[in-house]
């Protein structure tokens, strides 16, 4: 139990910063922020599940940098691959595609992501694993146990519902092809906002909140004036 606690641990801290990068990447690319998670929480499964395999597989060529790049590609890529792929045959839709990008397979992966993927695990293998364990064990473990619980709650309940939206708008993505995922979140967040019980009693309590929401603007990035 204490390894499964630890480990649980390390997957949603590096979930997280996963979600922390997507975002980031892609206000960059394409001006906008979008919630890239396949969840309706701010974390990124695949990159939890990505973590812990080259952490626990890949800890025998931590000083050999040159084999812990390539293996980190290989792992890497093998589970992009599959995740596009088993998510493709549930949901009947994609949450990314690299079609248009040079060196891609079946535009479920491509040499760039992958060549990324392998400098950020050695990165997250030589320093950020050390420093992420290093403050877990720092934590109470009173309070460590508070936190596994609270977030495996949470995480728990979010595939559940997340789940369930998804496949009930499944029907209204299965043609989409394209990485669409800004689309289908905001179709998951809009059915969220009209099923959810919980979100119901908010606006009962408060109607003014629902066109507060309405009237806020969407949160775009503006480029830079060149001459500036």
């Amino acid at each position: 139990m204490y390894n499964f606690m630890i480990y649980f641990l390390l997957f949603f801290i590096y979930s997280i910063i996963g979600w922390i990068i997507e975002t980031i990447y892609t206000a960059i690319t394409k001006n906008e922020i979008v919630n890239r998670g396949f969840l309706i929480g701010p974390y990124c499964p695949i990159y939890g599940v990505g973590s812990l395999i080259m952490v626990i597989l890949l800890k025998p060529y931590h000083n050999d940098i040159f084999a812990l790049f390539v293996a980190s590609i290989f792992v890497c890529t093998f589970i992009e691959y599959i995740t596009s792929y088993l998510m493709e045959k549930i949901f009947k839709a994609r949450w990314w595609d690299y079609s248009d990008v040079p060196f891609n397979v079946n535009g479920r992966v491509c040499l760039i992501n992958s060549i990324e993927f392998g400098i950020l695990s050695i990165i997250l293998i030589k320093y950020v694993n050390v420093f992420v364990l290093d403050f877990i064990y720092n934590i109470p473990d009173i309070v460590r146990a508070v936190l596994f619980g609270f977030f495996l709650g949470i995480f728990v309940v979010d595939i559940i519902i997340s789940v369930n939206i998804i496949n009930k708008i499944k029907t209204t993505v299965i043609n989409i092809k394209k990485d669409h995922t800004g689309e289908i979140n905001e179709k998951v967040m809009k059915l969220l906002m009209e099923k959810s019980y919980l979100v119901k009693r908010i606006f009962t309590a408060f109607p003014n909140v629902k066109s507060i929401i309405k009237k806020a603007p969407k949160f775009k990035i503006l480029k830079r004036n060149k001459k500036l």
